[in-house]
């Protein structure tokens, strides 16, 4: 059995599990802010990163962190993000199975569905969450705010509003065949 740092021992292997996983994820700096706080004798400087990390396979997450350095801002930053992580389902693992908007505060995004070889066609922290999550192919546009913050939150949210035809399936008590099959089936009586 596995022994934890502690010297206690960890149920399971959930630990070593926990560990691969933390060892896969991807993770890109989105945005760093510089803040000064005005003091006698000077200005103290701060730093606020937004950091967004993923599997490349339908996880993602993302996370702010401040501090008086860079590198301890993105390291609050990254644990927050593997803290918040969502699972997202994707078509053929390469990009969504339909169209949808997010929206979180002034920021609003519309992700659409692309065929394959499109890429990704989006701007930059909106690119950064789908190169983390494993996004080949998508077309997305911001309207709104341009706040960074703002647009991965609104992202996320759109992100979260995805539903597999497997879960739709399963809510309304049918096969998977009828979902997909029935947009084939009126198309051919018509």
């Amino acid at each position: 059995m596995a022994q934890s740092p502690k010297g206690g021992r960890a149920r399971g292997g959930e630990r070593d599990h926990r560990d691969r996983d933390e060892q896969e994820l991807v993770d890109r700096l989105v945005s760093i802010n510089r803040v000064a706080k005005v003091v006698k004798g000077g200005r103290r400087f701060g730093f606020a990163a937004l950091v967004v990390v993923g599997d490349g396979r339908g996880r993602v997450g993302h996370g702010s962190g401040k501090a008086r350095e860079v590198p301890e801002a993105i390291r609050k930053a990254t644990e927050a993000a593997k803290r918040k992580l969502i699972r997202v389902p994707l078509r053929e693992g390469r990009t969504l199975h339909h169209d949808t908007t997010g929206r979180y505060g002034a920021g609003k995004v519309v992700v659409r569905a692309a065929p394959s070889g499109t890429g990704i066609i989006a701007g930059g922290p909106m690119r950064a969450v789908f190169e983390t999550l494993g996004i080949q192919d998508v077309v997305a546009k911001s309207t709104g705010s341009q706040n960074p913050h703002n647009m991965v939150k609104a992202t996320i949210n759109a992100l979260e509003n995805l539903m597999s035809p497997r879960s739709v399936a399963a809510k309304r008590g049918k096969k998977v065949s009828d979902i997909v099959g029935r947009r084939d089936g009126a198309q051919a009586r018509d």
